[in-house]
């Protein structure tokens, strides 16, 4: 299978123009206090990283309508995300924990994965491992895209200015990788036997709940105060998913029996 290495410019590029827009939706009142502008500022740089995110998948490429769809279902997981989080939150009395972070983390990515499972895990055209992959990233994505719409919204009455880069290009960041390994996780086990697929499955679990729970928790406890490392962790995790990709697309290409 043909593969190609990681392009360090157009991660560049892509990230900074993510950023650009960000900033803009949410640094300018009349943007970021609008609906319009919310979505434009939420949205498009999600669009910006599928795009980015599909170019690992041009060998075999996922139908457009399998991946947007799978993007549409991460959003639509969030106010669900909300309703259950609030309910976790109510059940500890209101005190953050570290077993409360843990059961957020287990919610969103089990729903994220509903969203991947539904668009395309499902269906036939879940044909070769790195498939799971990109219908997991698709569906953070959308995930990640609709929260921090609600975020830009919000904006307006944000205090600690130094929150915003950690609570919306993290959490960005987060969603991709969190689901990525789980996607991993699943793809890697794919044509193993049984004990090795739990294996790669419970690998893949276990490091996305602990980058997601370690995330809630510096971002909620420390607020920000390990904001260097916490970025540092993310873009390494990033670097780890790139080099995934590589030897996932290595994976010989088949139909897989259904």
């Amino acid at each position: 299978m043909a593969t190609h290495h990681i392009n360090i410019k157009k991660t560049g590029a892509v990230a900074i123009s993510a950023l650009v827009i960000t900033y803009m939706a949410m640094f300018r009142p009349a943007l970021s206090m609008h609906i319009s502008g919310a979505v434009l500022g939420g949205i498009l740089p999600a669009l910006f990283w599928l795009w980015f995110w599909l170019q690992e998948d041009k060998a075999h490429p996922e139908p457009k309508k399998i991946i947007f769809e799978a993007f549409f279902l991460g959003m639509i997981a969030v106010p669900f995300a909300i309703i259950i989080e609030k309910f976790l939150m109510g059940s500890s009395g209101g005190e953050l924990s570290l077993l409360l972070f843990f059961a957020w983390a287990v919610t969103e990515e089990t729903l994220k994965y509903f969203g991947a499972f539904i668009a395309g895990i499902r269906t036939k055209y879940f044909d070769e491992p790195i498939d799971v992959v990109m219908y997991m990233i698709s569906s953070a994505l959308g995930f990640a895209a609709l929260e921090n719409v609600l975020f830009i919204y919000n904006s307006a009455i944000l205090t600690n200015a130094s929150m915003i880069p950690l609570r919306f290009i993290g959490a960005s960041l987060l969603h991709v990788a969190c689901s990525a390994l789980i996607g991993f996780g699943i793809g890697f086990g794919i044509g193993k036997s049984n004990k090795i697929r739990l294996i790669y499955l419970f690998t893949g679990l276990f490091a996305s709940f602990a980058l997601h729970t370690a995330f809630n928790y510096f971002i909620m406890i420390t607020e920000g105060k390990y904001l260097l490392s916490i970025f540092m962790l993310l873009w390494l995790v990033i670097v780890l998913i790139l080099l995934l990709f590589e030897k996932i697309k290595r994976v010989p290409f088949y139909t897989m029996a259904r």
